[in-house]
């Protein structure tokens, strides 16, 4: 899951070089991408992941609340974001985007320092069968 982190930060930079060109068609195509990308991520931890570490915790308003409801707030921002590309609106863009990478940092850290570490120890007998089903979902990480 930390690779998939990496991988749809790397997939946001040509969007952002895009936008900076003024190459709105493009910057969108990228960052449509980028949010594809992210998007399934997210739906991966939320269908896949959080349920099964709160089944087996017995955990439901810790961790994955919290993540959760950071997930609805960088959807919003993601939102935000296209609709700025589709405005030719840079400083919009810009600001959306920049707001978003804050987020995003912080809350992979959490998951990666916090969350997927927990999500090991308590799921690790499971990983046969939860990793399969994870990969099967970010195509292009090794989940």
């Amino acid at each position: 899951m930390a690779q998939d982190h990496l991988h749809c930060d790397e997939v946001l930079a040509p969007a952002e070089r895009l936008a900076i060109e003024k190459n709105w068609d493009g910057a969108a195509a990228a960052f449509a991408q980028f949010k594809k990308l992210v998007l399934q991520h997210f739906d991966a931890e939320e269908t896949l992941l959080f349920p099964a570490f709160e089944e087996r915790t017995g955990m439901h308003m810790g961790p994955t609340q919290a993540m959760r409801g950071e997930h609805v707030q960088m959807r919003q921002l993601m939102d935000a974001a296209s609709a700025a590309l589709v405005d030719m609106d840079s400083e919009d863009y810009a600001g959306y985007t920049e707001t978003l990478l804050i987020m995003m940092q912080q809350h992979n850290m959490k998951e990666e320092s916090m969350l997927y570490p927990m999500c090991d120890q308590y799921l690790s007998d499971q990983a046969s069968v939860l990793l399969p089903k994870l990969q099967a979902l970010l195509p292009g990480t090794a989940a």
